[in-house]
């Protein structure tokens, strides 16, 4: 999903907000959240907040978001700043230019005095970048270094001056700028109204400018020579209640169809508080990018070391099937040396009779060893594979093992293969969690404290019960051991991997059949066997459930078992009305 950039409209709301609410203001903390992100939290009399700064190249931007978690910040940038201006008082925010994406951020000992810092954030695509400079507009450090060799055009490097990035070329948009003007300059070539709106001005966005044409009753594909008086009369009237907007400071966030606008294009539309939809809207986006690629990467590997896994219990059960030959090899020696006399040099196999069952044995010989040498190698092999027998029945049941946890794994993230909200991000990062604690992958980064479990799936039963839903191994024994009380009813997919589900009960509660239905249809649906017609599905107490010693995690025994035959796609029916009277309900 693409990501909306902030323009320089929503940057201008940005600022007009925060000068408002948060000048001056107290720098109690700078924490970095990740490798392109910043968190500054703010105090004034009244209240506290966190100010998220972020360079990251699809989704540079700056507003008020939550507090970050609690995890060690080992970040270079964020040492600095906590040394140089933590304590601070934050003594202005300005634009440094008009219609430039770069903002500053003035800070001090006390309101009224000159500022001692600037901090520099440039929202500008991948060029984005947040910069300390000194009151003498020396850098002293930065998110990000770039040399001469990456950009001739401004270098960006501790203990140069700090130079404002370089004035675009386009035509800065003006209120008093004449409508004749203003279309000739549009509609110099025959192209779509947006490329040239686009490539003649300063300070629009594409976003901006599609609302803009739509509320002119124009389309932004629409080429200029296909215009009429009327239409350009149109648009220019819009072109000017945007620049009004600027000039006035006053914005109207909207959300539609997964973006969003600064000018209310249509009538009686509902303005949306700015900070916190802007955080929720990037966050969400973010989470859904980063919720792709951790998913596919973790899918990649589980299905390279399963692949792995079967290969080596494949090797090991043809060593196990050879070794069931090592008797065969036993009674060839025996045979042999009982039947000596029969041998003659130069012979590639003999038939002798067996002494048991009187049938002929064909045994096939060695032409350059005799008779009792042939015996001893067959007498060696035997051994051979007897000790075989042995050693790889407990690799192959190792082996065996791993692979049954790998597809408890798999088929944890084959149901959580969609985002929807933020628990699916946690759900997916404590599976990512589990895999480098089990040695399955590496990591750079040093492990963080160990955070709550996040939520399962919980979804009411018909007889107003609740069925809770492990999403991941580590839910799964969350729920298991920690949450089920007495009163509970554990369900599981027999023999196949799948999810830990518990109807819970109220005391003294008796679940009828179709309640345990109902659960064995979801416990069906929350398995690897979910695109089957029935799966047999294990129904017990909680107390019955035992984690053996050793046992990886989401592995479990039970016992005292009651078997009933699940329909996951009546839980899938289920599962979809359930979400289409959510949906409703929240649109309502």
């Amino acid at each position: 999903m693409k990501i909306q950039a902030v323009d320089y409209t929503t940057l201008v709301a940005l600022v007009t907000e925060l000068q408002r609410d948060w000048v001056p203001a107290r720098l109690e903390q700078v924490y970095q959240y990740d490798k392109q992100t910043l968190c500054l939290a703010l105090r004034t009399l009244e209240k506290r907040e966190w100010l998220w700064l972020s360079w990251h190249p699809q989704a540079a931007r700056m507003h008020l978001g939550d507090r970050p978690p609690r995890d060690p910040d080992t970040f270079t940038f964020s040492d600095q700043l906590r040394h140089l201006i933590k304590g601070s008082a934050l003594l202005g925010i300005e634009l440094i230019q008009p219609w430039e994406r770069v903002v500053d951020f003035q800070f001090g000992r006390r309101p009224g005095e000159v500022p001692q810092w600037h901090l520099y954030v440039e929202i500008m695509g991948k060029h984005s970048n947040v910069i300390l400079a000194n009151a003498d507009q020396q850098i002293v450090t930065t998110a990000q270094q770039i040399s001469g060799d990456r950009s001739t055009v401004r270098p960006v490097q501790t203990g140069q001056p700090y130079e404002f990035p370089p004035a675009l070329t386009k035509t800065a948009p003006s209120p008093t700028e004449s409508f004749e003007r203003w279309q000739e300059r549009i509609a110099l070539l025959p192209k779509s109204l947006k490329k040239q709106i686009l490539e003649n001005y300063r300070g629009v966005s594409p976003i901006l400018l599609e609302g803009m044409i739509g509320a002119a009753q124009l389309t932004p594909e629409q080429t200029t020579d296909t215009l009429t008086a009327n239409d350009w009369e149109n648009l220019f009237q819009q072109w000017q209640r945007w620049l009004a907007c600027l000039e006035q400071r006053q914005f109207c966030l909207t959300l539609q169809d997964n973006q969003y606008q600064m000018v209310t294009w249509q009538p009686d539309e509902s303005c949306l508080p700015l900070q916190p939809t802007l955080n929720h809207y990037y966050q969400s986006r973010l989470n859904q990018q980063q919720f792709q690629q951790l998913h596919h990467q973790l899918s990649q590997k589980v299905s390279l070391l399963l692949g792995k896994l079967q290969q080596k219990a494949q090797l090991f059960r043809t060593r196990l099937t050879e070794s069931t030959e090592a008797d065969q090899y036993r009674q060839y020696g025996d045979l042999l040396m009982a039947y000596l006399h029969e041998w003659q040099p130069g012979l590639t196999k003999i038939a002798l009779t067996d002494f048991a069952s009187g049938d002929r044995v064909k045994i096939p010989l060695q032409p350059d060893k005799n008779a009792v040498q042939n015996a001893q190698a067959f007498y060696k092999q035997h051994q051979k594979l007897k000790r075989a027998n042995h050693i790889v029945q407990p690799l192959l049941k190792e082996v065996e093992t791993e692979i049954h946890y790998l597809e408890h794994i798999e088929a944890s993230l084959g149901q959580i293969a969609n985002y929807e909200n933020a628990t699916d991000l946690e759900a997916l990062q404590e599976i990512q969690a589990e895999l480098i604690h089990g040695g399955y992958l590496k990591t750079n980064r040093e492990p963080t404290a160990k955070q709550a479990v996040s939520k399962p799936h919980i979804y009411s039963t018909p007889g107003g019960s609740e069925l809770w839903i492990g999403r991941n191994n580590q839910q799964n024994d969350h729920l298991t051991f920690r949450v089920a009380n007495d009163y509970d009813l554990w369900f599981h997919s027999q023999e196949i991997p799948g999810s830990h589900v518990l109807l819970r009960l109220e005391p003294g509660a008796v679940p009828d059949e179709a309640e345990l239905q109902w659960a064995a249809d979801f416990a069906a649906y929350y398995s690897r066997a979910s695109q089957s017609d029935q799966v047999p599905i294990v129904y017990t107490k909680p107390k019955h459930v035992y984690k053996p010693k050793g046992a990886k995690p989401g592995m479990c025994i039970y016992k005292q078992e009651t078997i009933l035959w699940g329909q996951p796609q009546r839980a899938k029916a289920a599962i979809a009305k359930l979400t289409q009277s959510t949906d409703q309900s929240e649109k309502k």
